[in-house]
């Protein structure tokens, strides 16, 4: 009888062991709820002095505590570690904050991120500088970008779209006032359109103008048409609808001048001001332009198409330049984008401050795009796996660089928000010959309740 409970207990147990690494494989987020949080806490508990007396984190204690350790007891003084506050649980990992020792410094924890990772069993470890002496630990339980689940509360608003998940569980918010321009690379099946979709999806609710410039015949922001204003489905298209743009933009600098007194002569590379300063009755909504495969705008065949070239490039140079103050905002996207597409090409990239990269097919193309940032970055997007769509290093030229994923928006879910929020498309009379065609909708005939039957005699 004891060998049959013996062996019962051994095969419950190996059960549960094996229902755990199924779930830790397959559910992760259930699987850090129920075993990985309570056991990340012990350890941190536990090994909480001892790990940062590893890691280089501990001071000398002060002289009149080492004194009266010395007065009541006998034990030997040691070196104390950071204050730690409360463990908070989430549904990702743990946060916590350390109040530094005086001599001590955010970068010192940073240092130590992945020896704490390590020690306490964790995915991966974030330090944010909070406030001077004290830092945020975010410790993460699992890979957040492996099965992307958005966080519920997101910093939204205006012009502040939340577009993907960072890696430390936070959602990265695609913020235009903050950083008005941006450059969006990615090789074919790399997650670029993704990003794309769900950036519109997300401006799409907003009282704010789109327009699109798609030289592939439009088919990657045609199913976008009812929410655009404008869209230009060629290079020829395109040609006539930069220039509404340009003079859009210089119409609304002379509504700052007017209204803010500016002489009227004066220069718009010398107004200070923008349109967000203007009252809201009056304020000129944003426009936010996307540029699906910029490439097509720089080749060239004939010296006729040069000439066009030249002249597309430099509106959008001015656009990227000065734009901003008028709300006009630029997203820029592409295979790849370099020097070699022509004149006015790194001239375009110097002014476009945010970048984003997904898998690309060579090494020079995640130059162009994080090589002015940091070679970390460089080497962070070149090590994207094919099989993980979506995946993208992110950065601004502040220098800070982070890797993300966008959600899975399939088209058809995209394209619904755009029908059901066209009448939110405000109304520019500039931009009205440009507004792509909308079929009708075909109405399908009501059947009869019932069918007549013949009449008999």
């Amino acid at each position: 009888m004891t060998d049959l409970v013996t062996w019962a207990e051994l095969g419950g147990s190996l059960a549960a062991i094996g229902g755990a690494a199924y779930a830790r494989h397959a559910h992760p987020a259930a699987y850090w709820s129920t075993v990985g949080l309570p056991v990340s806490v012990a350890r941190l508990v536990a090994s909480y002095t001892s790990t940062m007396d590893a890691c280089g984190l501990t001071v000398e204690p002060p002289r009149w505590r080492a004194l009266a350790v010395k007065a009541t007891t006998r034990r030997l003084v040691r070196p104390v570690p950071p204050r730690r506050g409360m463990i908070r649980p989430t549904s990702t990992g743990l946060r916590l904050r350390l109040r530094l020792a005086p001599g001590q410094e955010p970068a010192d924890v940073a240092a130590s991120a992945e020896r704490l990772r390590h020690a306490w069993g964790v995915h991966a470890v974030y330090v944010r500088d909070v406030k001077p002496g004290v830092v945020e630990l975010r410790l993460v339980g699992f890979d957040v970008l492996r099965k992307v689940r958005m966080p519920r509360r997101t910093d939204a608003g205006p012009l502040r779209v939340p577009v993907a998940l960072r890696e430390d569980a936070t959602a990265f918010v695609r913020d235009y006032r903050a950083v008005p321009h941006e450059l969006v690379l990615g090789a074919t099946l790399s997650g670029k359109s993704m990003f794309l979709r769900n950036l519109l999806a997300g401006l799409a609710a907003q009282p704010v103008v789109l327009v699109g410039i798609d030289c592939k015949r439009g088919v990657e922001l045609a199913p976008f048409a009812p929410r655009l204003s404008a869209l230009a489905t060629d290079p020829e298209q395109a040609a006539e609808l930069l220039p509404v743009l340009v003079k859009e933009m210089e119409d609304r600098y002379d509504l700052i001048k007017a209204r803010q007194g500016i002489a009227p002569g004066t220069p718009d590379e010398l107004i200070t001001s923008d349109v967000w300063g203007l009252p809201e009755d009056e304020r000129p909504a944003p426009i936010v332009l996307f540029v699906d495969e910029v490439a097509e705008l720089f080749l060239v065949a004939t010296r006729k198409e040069e000439e066009r070239r030249d002249e597309m490039v430099t509106q959008l140079i001015r656009l990227a330049q000065l734009g901003r103050a008028a709300g006009i905002y630029l997203e820029v996207c592409g295979q790849r984008f370099g020097a070699e597409l022509g004149k006015g090409a790194t001239m375009l990239r110097a002014q476009l401050t945010g970048r984003v990269c997904h898998r690309v097919n060579d090494e020079a193309s995640a130059k162009m795009a994080l090589g002015d940032i940091a070679p970390e970055a460089v080497m962070a997007s070149c090590a994207i796996a094919a099989e993980l769509p979506g995946l993208a290093v992110v950065g601004d030229t502040s220098g800070g660089w982070s890797r993300i994923r966008t959600p899975h928006l399939s088209l058809a879910d995209a394209a619904a928000t755009c029908r059901e929020t066209a009448h939110l498309a405000p109304d520019v009379p500039a931009l009205a010959p440009f507004r792509p065609y909308l079929p009708p909708v075909p109405v399908k005939e009501s059947s009869p309740l019932a069918t007549p039957q013949p009449i008999t005699e």
